[in-house]
């Protein structure tokens, strides 16, 4: 094998490994949608706290994902973040549908899990999603753990 060959086996096994990496790069960034935007109904709701999640985040029922967050901006009427998500038309919940933010994966990654309710009527686009849970916040888990143990401490 001569020199040539050699570097153009080099320079095509960079490029390889260059396109892996943006290929990672962008599933792990969660930048492939798989969800159409002509295709979505919007609606939204309110969680007094959202922790990590961030625009582009999964939204699932039942493991599967049926939309995408679209935008959270913070509402100054009633203090509380307001995320707007965008469903898949394929996909109707139910008016009393409960939405809470949950964590999967290693990476911590936050998604909102919807769970039907049993109403009738459906949600339409622009509805208001009221029953929701927010993120689970670690360093309040372990303040609360430490405080009841301080408390027992103090008690006996």
């Amino acid at each position: 094998m001569n020199r040539k060959s050699v570097d153009l086996l080099v320079g095509l096994f960079v490029l390889l490994g260059f396109a892996a990496l943006v290929f990672l790069a962008v599933r792990a960034g969660n930048m492939s949608g798989s969800i159409a935007l002509s295709d979505t109904y919007e609606t939204r709701a309110l969680f007094d706290n959202i922790g990590g999640l961030k625009p582009r985040a999964a939204v699932r029922s039942a493991g599967v994902v049926v939309g995408r967050v679209t935008a959270i901006r913070f509402d100054d009427k009633t203090y509380q973040a307001e995320v707007t998500m965008a469903l898949d038309r394929r996909y109707q919940f139910p008016k009393d549908s409960s939405a809470k933010i949950m964590t999967s994966g290693l990476l911590g990654e936050q998604y909102i899990g919807l769970e039907p309710g049993g109403d009738t009527a459906m949600l339409a686009a622009g509805g208001r999603i009221s029953m929701t849970q927010s993120a689970v916040v670690l360093e309040n888990l372990i303040g609360q753990f430490l405080y009841g143990k301080a408390a027992e401490g103090g008690a006996k």
